[in-house]
């Protein structure tokens, strides 16, 4: 019988219990204790799912349990001190959510703390197991699109809500090709003072090493996307070559041409179907060294520092070399340079959640 390896998920927010009730489902996983530091969330998550060991002191819930699997869903302000929770219980995988962090100055140290711990760390990219989002990569892959030149991503949620989403899944239809430099504006600072600090608009190029050319935009300016409904759902991610296109929209499917044709199908953002797949290859990478999740921190890294060099780049101009060569704190660059004036809007849609 395969190996059973237990579970610490800590945050009992949405994300922290799609997470534990993903894992509980799993036969690989036992759900072993859970935390949160809302003491009501906490005791209705425990009556949920079942689970003793709970507690809102991290540390002391994951050195109760020594858990195999140190999942965190907390705000990203607090990722180096879950992740060195994780690293002292002794978990040999550590779950994270995205964004990997929101400064450079802690990305830094969040990969040396992993690397000097030797543990595998995987983030929360999980649309890649979506239907539609593996469809596009799959005519991408196929080379029906001839030579890709382009790769592109748009949302009008803000930055760190979703930057680091299409970043990832730009590289990933582009073969995880190293990127060179970027170069990037911003606008509004409404958004500062949310939970995911970010500007409110903030638009940029990206060189990769293949020669592709990355367009990525995020936030209030960023284009509508009709075809879908659902606000936080109005992405398209795609690639472009010399033969066709081929796009995913995160709430309406996928579709592309190509010198056969028109091509289309259905998909939509469903975390009961992209969570089991993303949970198992935890599962498959703790068996097997050799096989690497494809969130693995290795790859969101790079994507990461991708969306850094974007603020960067916006905060004090012209292009930014990559990788990085010096911390940074990027929100406060960004904070500092970011005109104090309204976003423009590219649609009606977007006032509600940037000029309200």
């Amino acid at each position: 019988m395969d190996r059973q390896y237990k579970v610490v998920v800590v945050g009992m927010g949405k994300r922290g219990m799609h997470h534990a009730a993903t894992f509980q489902a799993n036969p690989r996983f036992e759900l072993a204790g859970i935390c949160d530091i809302v003491a009501a969330r906490l005791g209705a998550a425990a009556a949920k799912l079942g689970v003793t060991v709970q507690g809102t002191d991290a540390a002391q819930v994951a050195a109760s349990v020594r858990p195999d699997v140190f999942c965190f869903c907390t705000m990203p302000t607090v990722r180096a001190s879950m992740l060195e929770i994780g690293i002292r219980s002794g978990a040999r995988l550590i779950a994270m959510e995205k964004p990997v962090a929101i400064t450079s100055l802690e990305g830094f140290e969040l990969r040396r703390m992993i690397e000097a711990a030797g543990v595998k760390v995987v983030v929360s990219h999980q649309h890649r197991y979506g239907v539609h989002y593996r469809k596009v990569k799959e005519v991408v892959a196929s080379g029906a699109l001839g030579r890709i030149h382009t790769v592109y991503g748009t949302a009008t949620g803000w930055a760190m809500h979703m930057l680091s989403h299409l970043v990832d899944y730009m590289r990933w239809y582009n073969g995880e090709a190293e990127a060179e430099w970027v170069m990037a504006q911003a606008a509004g600072r409404g958004k500062f003072a949310d939970a995911h600090p970010s500007p409110d608009y903030i638009a940029g190029f990206i060189q990769f090493a293949n020669g592709v050319r990355g367009i990525v935009e995020c936030g209030a300016g960023a284009p509508d996307v009709p075809e879908v409904d659902y606000w936080w759902r109005k992405c398209r991610i795609g690639a472009q070559g010399s033969d066709g296109f081929a796009e995913v929209l995160t709430g309406g499917g996928w579709r592309a041409v190509t010198k056969q044709g028109f091509l289309s199908g259905e998909g939509c953002m469903n975390y009961d179907l992209d969570m089991p797949p993303y949970i198992q290859d935890m599962a498959q990478w703790l068996d097997d060294d050799s096989r690497v999740h494809p969130c693995n921190f290795g790859s969101a890294y790079k994507g990461f520092e991708i969306t850094m060099a974007l603020g960067r780049s916006a905060a004090q101009g012209g292009q930014v070399a990559l990788p990085l060569a010096e911390a940074a704190n990027e929100l406060e660059l960004l904070k500092a340079a970011v005109a104090d004036r309204k976003v423009l809007l590219s649609m009606p849609a977007n006032a509600k959640e940037y000029l309200s």
